[in-house]
């Protein structure tokens, strides 16, 4: 398995021929475009149609749940199976500046699978598979700039699944008090907003 963690890495990491435009497009996928999963959850908490924004805060509450399991998850993944960055062991090219910390599973894939499979689980099929998307190009531009093994975005996957089984479990727990808790602050805290129509009730 290892070779072929190696093999895959060298295949698709970038190399000092690399083209420029190549090497900024991946740079940008792999820094910014995470920045939709917070801009996401904002948008779909805030705004909406009237007869869809409870749902749409069930979700946002479901997957906010998922990515918290899915990080713990990831972080007692990465202390007990610690794996050094190709970098660290002097293997490839690296084109993105990274502390050499384990690299397993990857945070940024992590994050991005698990939002992507709470909207296929939970949301609409197409907006999941976009998101996937996402994930995909995100997870390849984090090899491709040498700071990521191929494995290590399996792994964020795998942890992604397991983080929306466990948020699916714990919500016929709490889910109905979550909900009604995390209404009442928002109805506080953005009172005046929801006054003035900026926001949805």
């Amino acid at each position: 398995m290892e070779e072929l963690n190696r093999s895959l890495f060298l295949w698709i990491n970038a190399t000092p021929h690399s083209p420029e435009w190549a090497l900024e497009m991946a740079t940008f996928i792999a820094k910014d475009l995470i920045a939709i999963v917070p801009m996401l959850i904002v948008a779909l908490w805030l705004w909406g149609p009237r007869d869809r924004v409870g749902s749409q805060r069930a979700l946002v509450l479901k997957t906010g749940i998922a990515l918290l399991y899915a990080m713990a998850i990831s972080w007692c993944a990465g202390e007990l199976f610690p794996h050094a960055r190709p970098f660290a062991v002097g293997l490839g090219h690296q084109f993105l500046s990274h502390a050499a910390d384990d690299s397993y599973p990857s945070d940024h894939g992590t994050a991005i699978f698990t939002f992507a499979l709470a909207f296929i689980f939970w949301h609409r099929l197409w907006s999941g598979v976009l998101l996937l998307l996402v994930g995909v190009a995100i997870a390849w531009s984090r090899i491709y700039l040498g700071v990521h093994w191929p494995m290590d975005m399996l792994g964020g996957f795998l942890v992604g699944m397991l983080g929306c089984l466990f948020s699916h479990m714990a919500w016929q727990f709490y889910g109905e008090t979550l909900s009604e808790r995390a209404s009442q602050a928002y109805r506080f805290v953005f009172a005046l907003p929801i006054r003035k129509g900026w926001v949805r009730h």
